[in-house]
């Protein structure tokens, strides 16, 4: 395997380069708080470039040896549950998290939740792209994101070989990332990892995966290929897999929510995303609902301004305008 190679960065011809306090603040206001402490005698710098799309941010990080702790009273501070990426890039990275250490190295992808208490560690000079964004961009249940955490995807192996490549090639053109289309290229991104996800999943549970877990995810599976069909309901996602509907209820309770939330929220997901996609600008908002099942465009736009603080015309048009700006 040819050895994995990117574009080295000298922390010492970097401008803007950050003390450790310095650092520690704008850490807290890119991602969530966490606690850094530097490693080894040398003083610590670090170098930090963002780029935002919608609700996801993008980073490209260069920093000296240090640890980075979430802690649960941190956690306490911030309401917003959200997945971090890492693709290590130089230097190796320690990440553990749910009782799982898992060592990365260049070129190596891993993911873990802010949610819940992690450590970091860099025990070299290092660079990493981290995209941070938030648990619903995920069609996954928790409990099951909770089981990949902290594993490694190595670059030569599985459909690591397809798709670290492609995350590598995104952080090299984060520039890229300021046009019309990059929400379009950001999400095809979290849908590659999601594939990534699922396929590690079921490469470690297939065959020890019990009855009631396999028809979740099968129920889930039918749900998102029929989010299109406005006569969608528990009813009738019960009959399909003969099941009652408290049954179906009761799938859902086990994860906190309903299955209607469940197909709310990812349905107005869907619309958001297609509010936003270049090749759909020109599509009525009704039409767009439509597509997704949402026939009575006035209930529609209850939904999506409870959900997004903006009525559907409204959240097109500012993020037409965030993109025009730049």
């Amino acid at each position: 395997m040819p050895r994995f190679a990117v574009d080295v960065v000298d922390i010492d011809h970097l401008p803007d380069t950050l003390d450790l306090d310095t650092w520690r603040s704008v850490i807290a206001n890119s991602f969530v708080p966490l606690e850094i402490d530097a490693l080894g005698s040398a003083p610590f710098r670090g170098h930090l470039d963002r780029t935002v799309v919608e609700d996801v941010s993008v980073f490209d990080i260069v920093a000296t040896p240090h640890e980075v702790r979430r802690t649960p009273r941190l956690i306490e501070q911030v309401e917003g549950r959200y997945y971090k990426l890492s693709l290590q890039l130089t230097g190796p990275a320690v990440l553990e998290q749910d009782g799982r250490q898992v060592t990365l190295l260049p070129g190596d992808i891993a993911i873990y939740d802010t949610h819940r208490p992690y450590r970091l560690t860099f025990p070299e000079q290092n660079r990493a792209m981290v995209i941070m964004f938030p648990h619903e961009a995920v069609d996954l249940p928790r409990d099951e994101v909770a089981q990949v955490t902290a594993v490694r995807f190595p670059r030569d192996r599985g459909l690591g070989r397809v798709i670290n490549p492609f995350f590598v090639e995104l952080g090299r053109n984060m520039d890229e990332l300021s046009g019309s289309h990059a929400s379009r290229l950001v999400h095809s991104a979290l849908d590659l990892l999601v594939t990534m996800l699922s396929q590690e999943l079921y490469q470690t549970r297939h065959g020890a995966v019990g009855p009631a877990r396999s028809l979740a995810r099968e129920v889930r599976e039918y749900i998102l290929d029929n989010l299109g069909d406005p006569e969608l309901t528990p009813a009738s996602i019960a009959q399909a897999h003969y099941i009652s509907t408290r049954h179906l209820y009761t799938i859902f309770s086990e994860e906190g929510e309903t299955v209607s939330a469940w197909i709310r929220a990812r349905r107005l997901e869907r619309i958001r995303r297609d509010l936003i996609d270049p090749l759909r600008v020109d599509r009525p908002v009704s039409a767009v609902a439509a597509r997704w099942g949402l026939l009575d465009a006035a209930h529609f736009s209850r939904l999506f301004k409870a959900e997004y603080g903006q009525s559907p015309t409204a959240y097109r048009v500012a993020a037409a305008a965030r993109s025009g700006a730049a």
